[in-house]
């Protein structure tokens, strides 16, 4: 059988890598836990913004800028030509790791269309499973309080951006289940059949055309 992959999307500390721990525990094969967070802890720190401007080696990476205007105030990550550059890198070691055989669990964050996109036309042909991590924000929120390194707001600003596609072959609430539940959950949809959300997004980016 052909590698396959999982494809954990939620907002900042909704509970992705926990649940990748909890996947790998469940399924019997070896899959193996791609994290943006680990590609992103690979640049140099000065590629890693805080509200750097325009110009800086950290504005050029991955840059995270304090959003005052909104009541309560959020953070976002703005994305420089190098930045780019490693995400869609990334994306492309993905696949290379699941047509070598391995079956992988993706953890990462749609937070712009492009984004999605791009998953959609590097993971053409592989058995994928779009999975919607979903969580009440007062939660998402505590956590992220109780994070080191985590500034506050991030998941807010990531909240209703990464779920906008509203596609999903399965989603779980690691707010109300625990990560071995979702994992069951998940697991017993791989074993109901194909995917079939990128196949819908696919359709749909198509139509929009």
């Amino acid at each position: 059988m052909s590698a396959q992959a999982i494809f954990l999307n939620g907002t900042s500390s909704s509970g992705k890598t926990t649940l990748a721990r909890a996947l790998q525990a469940a399924l019997p094969e070896s899959w193996q836990h791609l994290a943006l967070d680990q590609f992103r802890d690979g640049l140099p720190d000065k590629f890693r913004g805080l509200n750097a401007p325009e110009g800086t080696t950290g504005w050029r990476g991955l840059n995270v800028v304090p959003v005052t205007s909104s009541k309560p105030p959020y953070t976002r990550i703005a994305y420089g030509d190098q930045g780019l550059r490693l995400l869609k890198g990334m994306r492309r070691a993905m696949r290379s790791l699941v047509d070598a055989g391995n079956n992988i669990i993706i953890d990462d964050i749609i937070l712009e269309p492009e984004f999605l996109n791009d998953y959609l036309e590097v993971f053409v042909g592989i058995d994928l499973w779009f999975v919607g991590i979903r969580c009440d924000l007062a939660i998402i929120e505590d956590r992220e309080a109780q994070r080191l390194g985590r500034f506050p707001g991030t998941a807010r600003g990531h909240f209703m951006q990464c779920h906008a596609h509203d596609r999903y072959d399965i989603q779980v609430d690691t707010g109300r289940l625990s990560p071995q539940q979702c994992a069951a959950a998940i697991q017993s949809r791989l074993a109901e059949g194909a995917p079939q959300a990128f196949i819908e997004l696919r359709r749909l980016q198509s139509t929009d055309l």
